[in-house]
Protein backbone atom coordinates (compact mmCIF):
# COMPACT_ATOMS: atom_id res chain seq x y z
CA UNK A 1 0.00 0.00 0.00
CA UNK A 2 1.18 3.51 -0.87
CA UNK A 3 2.37 5.91 2.14
CA UNK A 4 0.61 8.44 0.06
CA UNK A 5 -2.82 9.51 2.14
CA UNK A 6 -5.75 8.99 1.05
CA UNK A 7 -8.57 11.85 0.78
CA UNK A 8 -11.95 10.67 0.27
CA UNK A 9 -14.59 13.10 -0.59
CA UNK A 10 -18.33 12.20 -0.21
CA UNK A 11 -20.09 13.12 -3.86
CA UNK A 12 -23.56 13.14 -4.40
CA UNK A 13 -23.85 14.33 -7.96
CA UNK A 14 -21.04 14.31 -11.18
CA UNK A 15 -20.94 17.72 -10.57
CA UNK A 16 -19.26 17.16 -7.12
CA UNK A 17 -17.67 14.47 -8.12
CA UNK A 18 -15.96 16.66 -11.28
CA UNK A 19 -15.13 19.45 -8.39
CA UNK A 20 -13.53 16.84 -5.85
CA UNK A 21 -11.41 15.47 -8.45
CA UNK A 22 -10.45 19.05 -9.82
CA UNK A 23 -9.07 19.77 -6.16
CA UNK A 24 -7.21 16.76 -5.45
CA UNK A 25 -9.29 13.86 -4.30
CA UNK A 26 -8.03 10.34 -4.34
CA UNK A 27 -11.58 8.79 -4.07
CA UNK A 28 -15.48 9.59 -3.56
CA UNK A 29 -17.77 7.67 -1.68
CA UNK A 30 -21.03 8.03 -3.56
CA UNK A 31 -24.80 8.73 -1.86
CA UNK A 32 -28.01 10.44 -2.02
CA UNK A 33 -30.01 11.51 0.77
CA UNK A 34 -27.09 12.92 2.83
CA UNK A 35 -30.08 14.17 5.53
CA UNK A 36 -30.60 10.42 5.98
CA UNK A 37 -26.52 10.32 6.13
CA UNK A 38 -25.96 8.85 3.05
CA UNK A 39 -28.26 5.97 0.86
CA UNK A 40 -27.37 4.22 -2.03
CA UNK A 41 -27.53 5.77 -4.96
CA UNK A 42 -29.60 5.28 -8.39
CA UNK A 43 -28.12 2.73 -10.69
CA UNK A 44 -28.11 6.12 -12.88
CA UNK A 45 -26.68 8.35 -11.10
CA UNK A 46 -23.49 6.01 -10.68
CA UNK A 47 -23.63 6.13 -14.15
CA UNK A 48 -23.30 9.69 -14.65
CA UNK A 49 -20.62 10.07 -11.69
CA UNK A 50 -18.23 7.11 -13.16
CA UNK A 51 -18.67 8.39 -16.99
CA UNK A 52 -17.22 11.87 -15.26
CA UNK A 53 -14.33 11.51 -13.42
CA UNK A 54 -11.79 8.40 -13.62
CA UNK A 55 -10.89 7.99 -9.77
CA UNK A 56 -11.98 5.60 -7.80
CA UNK A 57 -15.56 5.77 -6.74
CA UNK A 58 -16.91 3.70 -3.62
CA UNK A 59 -20.79 3.24 -3.65
CA UNK A 60 -23.25 3.24 -0.52
CA UNK A 61 -24.76 0.30 0.31
CA UNK A 62 -27.49 1.30 2.38
CA UNK A 63 -31.25 2.01 2.05
CA UNK A 64 -32.33 3.69 5.51
CA UNK A 65 -31.38 6.11 8.12
CA UNK A 66 -29.44 4.44 10.89
CA UNK A 67 -27.20 0.81 11.07
CA UNK A 68 -30.00 -1.99 10.94
CA UNK A 69 -30.28 -3.77 7.65
CA UNK A 70 -34.02 -4.45 7.92
CA UNK A 71 -36.28 -7.56 7.29
CA UNK A 72 -36.27 -9.69 4.33
CA UNK A 73 -37.58 -7.37 1.90
CA UNK A 74 -35.51 -4.65 2.82
CA UNK A 75 -32.01 -6.99 2.36
CA UNK A 76 -33.69 -8.84 -0.73
CA UNK A 77 -33.67 -4.85 -2.49
CA UNK A 78 -30.47 -4.54 -1.10
CA UNK A 79 -29.29 -7.07 -2.78
CA UNK A 80 -30.91 -5.83 -5.69
CA UNK A 81 -29.11 -2.69 -5.35
CA UNK A 82 -25.89 -4.18 -5.25
CA UNK A 83 -26.65 -6.51 -8.26
CA UNK A 84 -27.51 -4.05 -10.31
CA UNK A 85 -24.77 -1.53 -9.13
CA UNK A 86 -22.30 -4.18 -10.57
CA UNK A 87 -24.13 -4.59 -13.80
CA UNK A 88 -23.44 -0.85 -14.18
CA UNK A 89 -19.77 -1.27 -13.56
CA UNK A 90 -19.08 -0.39 -9.84
CA UNK A 91 -16.25 -2.01 -8.26
CA UNK A 92 -16.00 -0.79 -4.91
CA UNK A 93 -18.25 -0.19 -2.25
CA UNK A 94 -19.36 1.40 1.41
CA UNK A 95 -21.36 -0.91 3.68
CA UNK A 96 -21.86 -1.79 7.44
CA UNK A 97 -24.70 -3.29 9.46
CA UNK A 98 -25.43 -3.91 13.58
CA UNK A 99 -28.40 -5.99 15.00
CA UNK A 100 -30.66 -4.15 17.78
CA UNK A 101 -27.82 -5.69 20.40
CA UNK A 102 -24.99 -3.55 18.53
CA UNK A 103 -22.84 -6.37 17.09
CA UNK A 104 -22.19 -6.73 13.45
CA UNK A 105 -25.24 -8.50 11.71
CA UNK A 106 -22.80 -10.66 9.79
CA UNK A 107 -25.45 -12.69 8.06
CA UNK A 108 -26.37 -8.99 6.37
CA UNK A 109 -22.94 -8.35 5.74
CA UNK A 110 -21.88 -11.79 4.29
CA UNK A 111 -24.85 -11.51 2.12
CA UNK A 112 -23.76 -8.42 0.38
CA UNK A 113 -20.13 -9.39 0.50
CA UNK A 114 -21.08 -12.80 -1.59
CA UNK A 115 -23.12 -10.41 -4.44
CA UNK A 116 -20.04 -8.14 -4.61
CA UNK A 117 -17.93 -11.03 -5.47
CA UNK A 118 -14.43 -10.38 -4.22
CA UNK A 119 -14.60 -5.66 -4.69
CA UNK A 120 -13.24 -4.29 -2.15
CA UNK A 121 -15.34 -2.60 0.32
CA UNK A 122 -15.24 0.12 3.44
CA UNK A 123 -16.85 -1.23 6.62
CA UNK A 124 -18.54 2.59 7.36
CA UNK A 125 -19.67 4.62 10.79
CA UNK A 126 -21.15 1.49 11.86
CA UNK A 127 -18.40 0.74 13.62
CA UNK A 128 -18.76 4.27 15.99
CA UNK A 129 -22.16 2.62 17.35
CA UNK A 130 -21.27 -1.09 18.21
CA UNK A 131 -20.79 -2.32 21.88
CA UNK A 132 -17.46 -3.89 20.78
CA UNK A 133 -15.15 -2.44 18.33
CA UNK A 134 -12.36 -5.03 18.57
CA UNK A 135 -15.19 -7.77 17.96
CA UNK A 136 -16.37 -5.89 14.74
CA UNK A 137 -12.93 -6.36 13.76
CA UNK A 138 -11.92 -9.52 14.38
CA UNK A 139 -15.22 -10.61 12.96
CA UNK A 140 -14.84 -8.95 10.04
CA UNK A 141 -10.77 -10.22 9.04
CA UNK A 142 -11.88 -13.19 7.40
CA UNK A 143 -14.12 -11.35 4.95
CA UNK A 144 -13.68 -11.00 1.02
CA UNK A 145 -12.64 -7.28 0.31
CA UNK A 146 -12.93 -5.44 3.28
CA UNK A 147 -10.04 -3.29 3.55
CA UNK A 148 -11.11 -0.25 5.11
CA UNK A 149 -12.98 0.99 8.14
CA UNK A 150 -14.29 4.44 8.22
CA UNK A 151 -14.66 5.75 11.33
CA UNK A 152 -14.39 8.70 13.70
CA UNK A 153 -13.71 6.58 17.48
CA UNK A 154 -17.09 7.70 18.85
CA UNK A 155 -20.43 8.15 17.49
CA UNK A 156 -20.02 11.95 18.12
CA UNK A 157 -17.31 12.88 16.38
CA UNK A 158 -13.66 12.59 15.82
CA UNK A 159 -12.90 15.31 18.89
CA UNK A 160 -14.38 12.33 21.20
CA UNK A 161 -12.36 9.63 19.34
CA UNK A 162 -9.44 11.17 18.96
CA UNK A 163 -7.67 8.97 21.52
CA UNK A 164 -9.54 5.84 20.77
CA UNK A 165 -8.46 6.69 17.08
CA UNK A 166 -4.42 6.99 17.92
CA UNK A 167 -4.81 3.84 20.18
CA UNK A 168 -6.00 1.73 17.19
CA UNK A 169 -3.41 3.10 15.04
CA UNK A 170 -1.10 2.22 17.20
CA UNK A 171 -2.10 -1.41 16.77
CA UNK A 172 -1.79 -1.32 13.18
CA UNK A 173 -0.66 -5.10 11.69
CA UNK A 174 -2.27 -6.80 14.56
CA UNK A 175 -5.10 -9.32 13.97
CA UNK A 176 -8.21 -7.70 13.05
CA UNK A 177 -5.81 -4.60 12.88
CA UNK A 178 -4.80 -4.73 9.46
CA UNK A 179 -7.51 -3.17 7.79
CA UNK A 180 -7.37 0.96 6.52
CA UNK A 181 -8.55 3.34 9.10
CA UNK A 182 -10.16 6.38 6.97
CA UNK A 183 -10.80 8.59 9.71
CA UNK A 184 -14.40 10.69 9.09
CA UNK A 185 -17.18 11.79 11.05
CA UNK A 186 -16.38 15.31 12.10
CA UNK A 187 -13.11 15.80 11.30
CA UNK A 188 -11.46 18.87 11.01
CA UNK A 189 -8.13 20.79 9.34
CA UNK A 190 -6.43 21.08 13.07
CA UNK A 191 -7.08 17.17 13.57
CA UNK A 192 -4.57 15.82 10.59
CA UNK A 193 -1.41 16.40 11.77
CA UNK A 194 -1.75 14.49 14.85
CA UNK A 195 -4.04 11.51 12.78
CA UNK A 196 -0.89 12.21 10.36
CA UNK A 197 1.76 11.39 13.16
CA UNK A 198 0.13 8.56 14.03
CA UNK A 199 0.58 6.75 10.67
CA UNK A 200 -3.17 7.30 9.98
CA UNK A 201 -3.36 7.21 5.79
CA UNK A 202 -7.05 8.17 5.48
CA UNK A 203 -8.93 11.00 5.30
CA UNK A 204 -12.76 11.25 4.55
CA UNK A 205 -14.50 14.56 4.02
CA UNK A 206 -18.44 15.52 3.35
CA UNK A 207 -19.47 18.75 4.79
CA UNK A 208 -15.52 20.08 5.11
CA UNK A 209 -16.13 19.83 1.54
CA UNK A 210 -18.29 22.22 1.11
CA UNK A 211 -17.59 25.45 2.75
CA UNK A 212 -21.09 26.55 1.51
CA UNK A 213 -23.42 24.04 3.63
CA UNK A 214 -24.78 20.82 1.68
CA UNK A 215 -26.89 22.98 -0.65
CA UNK A 216 -23.88 23.48 -2.62
CA UNK A 217 -21.31 22.39 -4.41
CA UNK A 218 -17.96 20.31 -2.97
CA UNK A 219 -15.69 23.34 -3.91
CA UNK A 220 -12.37 22.45 -5.45
CA UNK A 221 -10.53 24.61 -3.33
CA UNK A 222 -11.61 23.36 -0.13
CA UNK A 223 -10.40 20.36 -1.45
CA UNK A 224 -6.83 21.42 -2.25
CA UNK A 225 -6.60 22.44 1.19
CA UNK A 226 -7.49 19.17 2.51
CA UNK A 227 -4.88 17.95 0.39
CA UNK A 228 -2.12 19.83 1.21
CA UNK A 229 -2.84 18.66 4.78
CA UNK A 230 -3.15 15.45 4.30
CA UNK A 231 0.17 15.15 2.62
CA UNK A 232 2.23 17.32 5.46
CA UNK A 233 2.15 20.54 3.21
CA UNK A 234 0.33 22.74 5.79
Amino acid sequence: MSNRAVLEVIALDAEDAIAAQAGGADRLELVTDIAADGLSPSRETYARVRAAVDIPLRVMLRQADGFAAGGPAEMDALVRTAHELREEGAEEFVLGFLDQQGHVDLVAVERLVAELDGCRWTFHRAIDRAVDRDAVRKTLADLPGLDTFLTAGSPAGVDEGMDLLLAEAARFGEPGYETRLLVGGGLRLEHVPRLRDAGITGFHIGGAARPAGWTAPVSPTAIRTWRAAVDGQS
